[in-house]
C-alpha cells in the first residue's frame, strides 16, 4: 500500500465521527476509487477495500459502503451484483490544465490533443483556479453529451500570487484580484496587510485555503502603488504574469563582481577581429547590444561577414545564482514603456552589451560567402571584437537609401547579399509574416499621447537576414554530429506545419476577399500565402488577415526532439544570437562551445526539460506584453469617451464582435445584445454574426463605425457601440 495511505488511514478511525465532513468524506472517496484502480479493477465490496485501507471501525466502512453507492449513481462504479463493484472504464482518470470561463466552471485541456476537453461545474472543481495542473475523474457519458468529470486532485498550482486592489474594512481585508479569470476574492488577514491601505494596488500570495472556504487566504506580498499610475500598472502587469520586479541581492552581488577587464590570457585564446570592421545596427533606444557584424573584402573577391555575439555564456557560471535566475525568468520583457532584463543591468546594458569603442568578448558564427551570398567557408568560435560603429536602424536605412555615409559601401554590400539570402529563402518555402506593430508616444508620466505603427524596412531585414543565416548553420553543424538515435543533444527553436483543418477554414475565409491558398504541398501553401501577404500590405485588412494566417500556424517552440522550422523553411534552425534577453541562446553557447572542444553528446532529458520552461516564459513574456499595449490603448481613448472611429471587425465571438480602430490599432468589443436592430448569433464556419431576422450579416474583415462608449482601465478593457446608418 502507497506510504501516504498508510499515514492516512492510521487517522481514519479517530475521525470516524466527522461523518458529515463533506471533505473527510471527499478525501475516503478518492482514496476508495484509487484502492479500485490500483488493484487492475478488480470488482471489490466494502469490507474488501476497508481492509486495504486498514479501515476497522464500524461508523468508517458504513460510509466507504455509502461512498460505493453514491459512486454508483454518478456512474462512476457498477454495481455487479453481491456487494461487489468496479469502475466502469479503467482510463476514468485524466491530467490536464484547467481553463476557467467566465461563470466560474472550467474546460479541463488534457496533454493528449486528440482528448476533447473535459467540462468541469463550478462546485466540482475543488478550488482548482485557471492554469492549475489537475487529475479529473471523468464521468461515464451518453452518446451526444459532452464529456464531464469532476477535479479529483490539483497537483501544480499555477500561481500563488495575484495582483489586485484592496478593500478594507476595520477587522479584515480582501484583495479584489486584476485577473479575470480568478474568481475568489483573497481574505487578508489585518495583521498580514504589509502597510496596504484602503484602494491601493497589491500583490497577494496565497497561504492557505482551509476545506470548505469559500475564500483563499493570503497575505500582502508587495504593495505596488496607486491605482492607474504608469508605473504601478506596469508592475502589476509584470507580477500578474509572474515576473520579478527587481534581481534578489545574491544575483546583483554576483554580476557586480564580474570583471570587464580581459585578460592578455583570454585574448590568446579567441580569433582576434579587433582589426576588422564591425558595428552594431540596434533601435534607437536600445542599450543591449547582443549581436554585430563584422565585414572583409577577401583576395578571392569573396566576402568575410562574421555575425559576433555577446558572450554570455563566459560571464555566467552553470548553477550560479545568475544563471539560476536567468533560467527562471527565461527572457527579458518588452512592455510598452520599458524592457525587464533577463540579467541584471550590469552585465545587459554594461558588461556583455557590445558597445562601440570598447573591446567585447564574442561566440561568433564567420562566413566567407559568394556574390551569390552561397556559403563557400563556415566557423565557429569565440572572438574578440571592437565595434567600430553603433549605428540605429534608422541611419542605416538613410545610409541605404542615399547610398552614401559612413560604411556606405560596406553596408550596400551586406544588403546585397541580405536580399539573396532572402530570396532563397522565400524560393525553398518560407513565409512572411509581416503584420503591423503598434507603438506609443508617451509623455513624462508613460501616458499615451499619440500611436503611430512602426516599419521594417531594409535595415531591418539586413540584420534579421544575417541572424537567420548564423541560427542556421549553427543547428545545420550541430544536427550532423552523430546519427540516429547517437544524434548529439541540442537546443532547437521548432515550428511544425499547420493543421489541415486549420489552414482549410483560414483558405476558406481568405478566399472571400478573393485570395487563393493553394493547400496541395508545404511550397505551395507558403507560395500562396507569401502572394497574400505581400498583396494585403497597406490594405485595411492585412491585420485581421495576417492574424488569422499565423494562428492557423502551430505555435514555434524550443525542444531537443526536433529540428525543423516549417515558417522559416529550414531543415535545421536555433536561436543562437540574443544570448542577453534569452535564456535558450545561453544554453546552444554553452552546447555549442562543449561540442566544438570535443564533449560528448548532453544529457536530452535534463534540456528537454529547460527548453518545456523557456517555451512557457516565452509565453507569458508575449502576453504580459499585449496586456501591456491593451493597457495603453484603453489608457489613450479614455479620454475620448463618444468619439467616433472608423474601424474593422477584428474578431466575432458568440457575445460580441471585437473591432480595430484603423486610425490607431486600438481594439475594442461591441457586444451583441447592445446591437438594437436584431437578434444576432456567431456563424462560427464564416467568421461572422448574423442577424436572425433582417438576415444582415457582420463579417470579419467588414468595416464598421464605431463610438468609443466606455474604457475600464482595470480590465483593460475598450466597449464600443454600432454606429449604425
Amino acid at each position: 500500500m502507497p506510504l501516504f495511505l498508510v499515514i492516512f488511514t492510521k487517522e481514519i478511525p479517530l475521525m470516524s465521527k466527522q461523518k458529515n465532513n463533506s471533505s473527510f468524506k471527499q478525501v475516503l472517496t478518492q482514496l476508495v476509487l484509487d484502492v479500485i484502480e490500483q488493484n487492475s479493477n478488480t470488482p471489490l465490496n466494502y469490507k474488501q477495500i476497508s481492509a486495504k485501507l486498514n479501515i476497522r471501525d464500524p461508523e468508517s466502512r458504513e460510509i466507504i459502503l455509502e461512498i460505493l453507492q453514491e459512486e454508483t449513481k454518478k456512474t462512476v462504479l457498477k454495481d455487479l451484483g453481491h456487494g461487489k463493484f468496479q469502475l466502469r472504464e479503467l482510463k476514468t482518470f485524466v491530467e490536464g490544465i484547467v481553463d476557467m470561463t467566465n461563470d466560474g466552471s472550467a474546460y479541463i485541456v488534457t496533454d493528449d490533443e486528440a482528448e476533447t476537453d473535459i467540462f468541469v461545474a463550478p462546485r466540482k472543481l475543488r478550488n482548482a483556479l485557471n492554469g492549475d495542473r489537475v487529475k479529473v475523474y471523468v464521468y461515464a457519458k451518453s452518446r451526444g453529451q459532452r464529456q464531464e468529470g469532476e477535479v479529483i486532485e490539483i497537483l501544480q498550482r499555477a500561481k500563488m500570487e495575484f495582483t489586485g486592489i484592496v478593500k478594507l474594512s476595520e477587522r479584515y481585508a480582501f484583495l479584489i484580484p486584476d485577473d479575470r479569470k480568478m474568481l475568489h476574492d483573497i481574505f487578508i488577514p489585518i495583521s498580514d496587510l504589509n502597510g496596504a491601505k484602503n484602494g491601493i494596488k497589491a500583490i497577494a500570495e496565497i497561504t492557505d485555503w482551509p476545506p470548505g472556504a469559500k475564500n483563499p487566504i493570503g497575505r500582502i506580498k508587495q504593495v505596488l502603488g496607486v491605482q492607474g499610475e504608469n508605473d504601478t500598472e506596469m508592475n502589476a502587469i509584470l507580477a500578474e504574469y509572474g515576473f520579478p520586479l527587481s534581481f534578489p541581492k545574491d544575483v546583483e552581488k554576483e554580476s557586480e563582481a564580474i570583471t570587464d577587464v580581459i585578460s592578455k590570457e583570454e585574448i590568446a585564446r579567441r580569433r582576434d577581429f579587433r582589426d576588422v570592421l564591425t558595428f552594431t545596427i540596434d533601435p534607437a533606444d536600445a542599450k543591449d547590444f547582443d549581436d554585430a557584424l563584422s565585414f572583409k573584402k577577401l583576395p578571392n573577391g569573396n566576402y568575410e561577414v562574421g555575425i559576433h555575439i555577446a558572450d554570455v555564456a563566459h560571464y555566467i557560471e552553470p548553477d550560479s545564482a545568475l544563471d539560476k535566475e536567468a533560467l527562471e525568468r527565461g527572457t527579458s520583457v518588452y512592455l510598452v514603456d520599458r524592457v525587464i532584463p533577463m540579467l541584471p543591468e550590469r552585465l545587459s546594458n554594461g558588461v556583455c552589451s557590445l558597445r562601440p569603442n570598447e573591446d567585447k568578448l564574442c561566440f561568433a558564427a564567420v562566413f566567407e560567402l559568394d556574390e551569390e551570398a552561397h556559403v563557400i567557408h563556415e566557423w565557429f568560435g569565440k572572438t574578440i571584437i571592437h565595434s567600430n560603429r553603433r549605428f540605429a536602424y534608422e541611419e542605416v536605412q538613410q545610409i541605404i537609401e542615399d547610398k552614401a555615409g559612413e560604411f556606405a559601401d560596406e553596408i550596400a554590400t551586406l544588403n546585397a547579399l541580405a536580399y539573396k539570402l532572402r530570396e532563397r529563402k522565400f524560393k525553398m518555402g518560407a513565409i512572411s509574416f509581416e503584420s503591423t506593430e503598434v507603438k506609443f508616444k508617451l509623455d513624462e508620466n508613460g501616458k499615451p499621447i499619440g500611436v503611430y505603427v512602426k516599419e521594417r524596412k531594409d535595415a531591418h531585414k539586413l540584420i534579421e537576414d544575417f541572424m537567420l543565416l548564423a541560427n542556421r548553420k549553427v543547428a545545420e553543424y550541430v544536427s550532423k554530429m552523430g546519427k540516429g538515435k547517437n544524434r548529439y543533444t541540442f537546443v532547437y527553436r521548432v515550428h511544425d506545419s499547420p493543421k489541415p483543418d486549420s489552414l482549410a477554414n483560414f483558405a476558406q475565409f481568405a478566399y472571400k476577399f478573393g485570395y487563393r491558398i493553394n493547400t496541395k504541398s508545404d511550397k505551395e501553401i507558403a507560395r500562396s500565402l507569401n502572394f497574400l501577404m505581400e498583396d494585403v500590405e497597406g490594405k485595411k485588412e492585412q491585420n485581421v488577415l495576417t492574424q488569422l494566417a499565423i494562428r492557423s500556424m502551430a505555435k514555434a517552440i524550443y525542444t531537443t526532439k526536433g529540428t525543423s522550422h516549417y515558417g522559416l523553411a529550414f531543415d535545421h534552425y536555433t536561436h543562437f544570437t540574443s544570448p542577453i534577453r534569452r535564456y535558450p541562446d545561453v544554453m546552444v553557447h554553452r552546447l555549442l562551445f562543449h561540442y566544438l572542444n570535443g564533449g560528448q553528446s548532453a544529457n536530452a532529458a535534463y534540456y528537454e526539460k529547460l527548453c518545456e520552461h523557456s517555451s512557457q516564459m516565452e509565453k507569458k513574456a508575449a502576453d504580459a506584453e499585449r496586456a501591456s499595449v491593451k493597457y495603453k490603448q484603453a489608457e489613450y481613448l479614455k479620454d475620448q469617451i463618444g468619439a467616433i472611429f472608423n474601424g474593422i471587425i477584428s474578431g466575432v465571438t458568440e457575445w460580441g464582435m471585437y473591432v480595430e480602430i484603423i486610425e490607431n490599432k486600438c481594439e475594442g468589443m461591441i457586444r451583441l445584445r447592445e446591437i438594437a436592430d436584431d437578434f444576432y448569433t456567431l456563424d462560427e464556419k464564416n467568421y461572422a454574426i448574423i442577424g436572425q431576422r433582417k438576415r444582415k450579416v457582420y463579417q470579419l474583415g467588414d468595416e464598421v463605425q464605431v463610438r468609443v462608449k466606455n474604457v475600464d482601465l482595470t480590465k483593460k478593457q475598450i466597449d464600443f457601440s454600432l454606429v449604425q446608418e
